[in-house]
């Protein structure tokens, strides 16, 4: 299925709910799940998307660790999309982004909304 894009831009605030955590690819061993393009390892991040009076907590992808980027603190999210999918019945929507940094390391406190 196709991947849509999210524009950040919309949305009042972007907070991390959940910390960076490597993706497991397999329980048993340990193995972690690595990104086919870059090889880096991936990590999942819950991320808070607010917009107006309305909030969702999504668990975000990302090729390598997101660094600086801690429970509670804005972040940036540079290509985020969204890729439905299903599977033996089962359905659901994928959340990945190039990257995750934290809000002040892109601009100075107060020079506008996410990327």
């Amino acid at each position: 299925m196709a991947s849509l894009p999210i524009d950040t831009a919309k949305f009042t605030g972007i907070i991390c709910a959940v910390p960076p955590a490597p993706r497991i690819a397999n329980r048993e061993t340990g193995q972690l799940r690595v990104d086919r393009d870059t090889g880096k390892t991936m990590y999942q991040v819950g991320l808070c998307l607010m917009s107006g009076a309305s909030a969702d907590v999504v668990t975000v992808n990302v090729p390598g660790e997101p660094n600086g980027v801690q429970l509670g603190m804005p972040v940036a999210v540079r290509d985020l999309v969204a890729t439905p999918w299903e599977n033996d019945g089962r359905h659901g929507v994928a959340f990945r982004a190039a990257e995750i940094r934290p809000l002040s390391a892109l601009a100075p406190a107060g020079k506008g909304a996410a990327q």
